[in-house]
């Protein structure tokens, strides 16, 4: 029977961007890097859908991923509407200091 192996989080992570970056075929990835098949579509299943980050260094999950794509996305309408009442603004106060031409 053989034994256990197990891999490092940086060769898991090295797998699964063979597969999803840089296109190569699982079978081809596992051949390449003298692992399972299954092994690779594992990691790569646990990649994709957020479930195991251990594979990936620095990853985050998707749900993660969406409330900081929330967060974001609020923080830019916010900075939004701050930038169009300084041009309103800006405007106006320009508007105020011509020399009035009306006589």
């Amino acid at each position: 029977m053989k034994s256990r192996e197990h891999y490092s989080p940086e060769f898991r992570a090295e797998a699964v961007r063979l597969v999803l970056e840089q296109g190569l075929g699982q079978a081809e990835a596992a051949r390449r890097l003298g692992i399972a098949k299954g092994i690779l579509s594992n990691w790569v299943v646990a990649a994709k859908g957020g479930k195991d980050t251990s594979a990936i260094p620095g990853a985050r999950s998707v749900a993660e991923l969406e409330a900081e794509v929330a967060r974001l996305r609020k923080a830019l309408a916010q900075a939004n509407m701050e930038r169009d009442i300084i041009k309103k603004a800006a405007a106006y106060f320009a508007q105020e200091s011509l020399p009035s031409t009306r006589g």
